[in-house]
């Protein structure tokens, strides 16, 4: 639908405006034609006050005078003209509000002329003038690992291995009376040996980006590095398989283990069982160890007398307890199904020992790939773990 206003200029002169017409244009035409109109009227003005002053009359007040009245209508013109927007007669739309309407009635499918508005939406009509800003904050996955560190016994050694002397025996004493001879013995000694392990890799990243962010990029990948073999360590302690990774808990020969009895769920006379199984000596410094899904199933079970076995912690600090010891969260402890070892329990500090070797190594060499425009980043860490007296550990068996 196109809409077409009428404009009186000036006497005689009648201007047509079209949607599509530059105002611009109009307004110039307008003038010429007002000023031609002026032209002819200051003319025809100068013969009449010619013949007035031959008949010797003056006009009798301004507002009758037809120079004046010209003058003040282009004063006008002149006026909105120097205004911003004067271009626009009054109740004429704005450009903007023109676009608006002619999107409403025909969508897309609107003039162009009529759409030509910048808008964030698209970058070359102007989205390149309102970026999106970059957060300081860094999105990271949470990664879990078992902690196991804090549990056993760690040290360090410059060697390839460390050996652990251990005595497997004692004397053997005997009662004798007053005159009888006494009898021989000697202890027997053994070694537990635990050889340094080595666990590495290495990430590429472009020169470019290694400037043009600032050190965030690098920063970001040693912390990366620095959570992927926490990870591979605390799962190699639980279940390790001694050739090239540590030996873990779960793999270790020796230990000593207690039928639960049921494939799926757990007794708490078997979690009792299992408790008292370990000599008192490490019992009074023992500590569960399982994961959240084993957990949650403890939390439920309850007594003969109908107490529950689960002692939550009332104290900020303090570990919630399982019939009255410490229970440790550990990622990597298998769930309760058949044939699983979901739950052990013991002395972790006597019974099993963490030696580090090397601490996390990061090697930054910007030569190997050069010609690339690519600095790679090695990582390298070394250590080895291993059980050393399995007496002060049980774990509990589900059954097949």
């Amino acid at each position: 639908m196109k809409h077409t206003y009428l404009h009186a200029l000036a006497p005689g002169a009648v201007v047509l405006k079209g949607e599509n017409d530059d105002p611009n244009e109009i307004v110039t035409k307008a003038i010429g034609d007002l000023t031609k109109t002026v032209t002819d009227g200051q003319k025809s003005l100068g013969d009449r006050i010619t013949a007035l002053e031959g008949k010797g009359a003056k006009p009798d007040n301004k507002k009758d005078d037809p120079a004046a009245k010209l003058n003040e209508r282009l004063d006008k013109i002149e006026a909105k003209m120097n205004r911003p927007g004067g271009t626009e007669t009054k109740g004429e739309p704005s450009v903007e509000q023109k676009a608006f309407g002619a999107y409403m009635r025909h969508g897309d499918r609107a003039p162009d002329a009529e759409l030509k508005v910048l808008t964030v939406s698209s970058d070359t009509q102007g989205g390149y003038l309102a970026p999106t800003e970059m957060s300081a904050e860094f999105i990271r996955d949470l990664v879990e690992f078992s902690p196991i560190r804090t549990l056993a016994t760690v040290r360090t050694t410059v060697a390839p291995a460390v050996s652990y002397p251990k005595r497997t025996g004692i004397t053997n004493a005997k009662w004798k009376g007053e005159t009888q001879a006494q009898e021989g013995s000697e202890p027997a000694f053994g070694q537990v040996e635990i050889p340094i392990r080595e666990v590495n890799t290495y990430v590429d990243v472009s020169n470019q980006l290694l400037a043009d962010s600032g050190g965030v990029a690098e920063a970001e990948v040693r912390l990366a590095l620095a959570e992927d073999f926490g990870q591979k360590e605390g799962l190699a302690f639980v279940s390790g398989n001694g050739v090239l990774q540590p030996e873990g808990l779960l793999t270790a020969a020796g230990i000593p283990e207690i039928l639960n009895g049921h494939a799926t769920l757990l007794s708490a006379d078997q979690l009792i069982a299992l408790m008292h199984a370990v000599p008192q000596a490490y019992r009074v410094r023992g500590s569960w160890l399982m994961n959240g899904g084993t957990l949650a199933k403890l939390r439920t079970m309850k007594d003969g007398q109908g107490n529950y076995l689960w002692q939550p912690s009332y104290q900020e600090g303090q570990p919630e307890r399982l019939l009255g010891r410490p229970v440790v969260e550990a990622v990597d402890m298998p769930d309760v199904a058949a044939n699983a070892y979901p739950v052990l329990f013991g002395d972790f500090a006597t019974a099993y020992r963490i030696v580090d070797r090397l601490a996390l190594s990061i090697l930054v060499n910007p030569y190997l790939r050069a010609t690339e425009g690519i600095t790679r980043i090695h990582a390298t860490r070394r250590t080895g773990a291993g059980v050393v007296q399995a007496r002060a550990l049980r774990k509990l068996k589900m059954a097949a």
